[in-house]
């Protein structure tokens, strides 16, 4: 947390060491649902091919969602005596994961990209929901349950790229570009 977004109140029965861990671990994952609901959104416009409508209509809600564990987040983190950063600036500047990378695609490779980029997002909510069990319940509580939205989600997107076999397209891939390879 910067020095100038020092709190200088918190909830009742949490120590301001802890809710200022907590307000770091909201900011992370504020910046990760920001950024979330722009790429599908950004997946939604670019995607093409012969699965395209079903694809366009199956993004849409999941940005709503997303856009709404954001505005969750953003609110905890005021409750907390934070101070929400919500500023594309400040989510570039914060964030460790790289820009998305694919364009305009077919929708498997797009499908193939965002099962990496689930991944990396419910990984690092497991994370928080580890640290948060000694910190915060409350929103340990709020991450459980995006969490369970966003494993959906990703089922929702991995079942474009399961073979009858249950194996994905995008086995053994560590990079957006190679799982959109392997799917397309």
């Amino acid at each position: 947390m910067s020095a100038n977004s020092k709190l200088h109140f918190t909830t009742p029965g949490l120590t301001e060491a802890d809710a200022s861990r907590v307000v770091e671990l909201l900011q992370d994952r504020l910046n990760a649902c920001n950024d979330l609901h722009l790429t599908l959104k950004h997946v939604h416009w670019n995607v093409v091919g012969p699965h395209f409508i079903a694809v366009h209509e199956m993004i849409d809600p999941q940005v709503e969602a997303v856009r709404g564990f954001a505005d969750d987040l953003a609110e905890r983190i005021a409750t907390l005596g934070g101070s929400p950063q919500g500023t594309p600036g400040a989510l570039v500047a914060a964030r460790s994961w790289d820009e998305y990378s694919i364009g305009r695609a077919s929708t498997q490779e797009h499908l193939g990209a965002l099962d990496l980029v689930y991944r990396g997002v419910i990984t690092s909510y497991r994370e928080g929901i580890k640290e948060l069990d000694e910190l915060d319940l409350v929103t340990q509580d709020m991450f459980i349950a995006q969490t369970e939205q966003l494993e959906l989600f990703h089922w929702f997107v991995r079942a474009h790229l399961e073979d009858k076999g249950g194996r994905l397209a995008t086995e053994g891939a560590d990079s957006e570009r190679q799982a959109a390879d392997q799917a397309g």
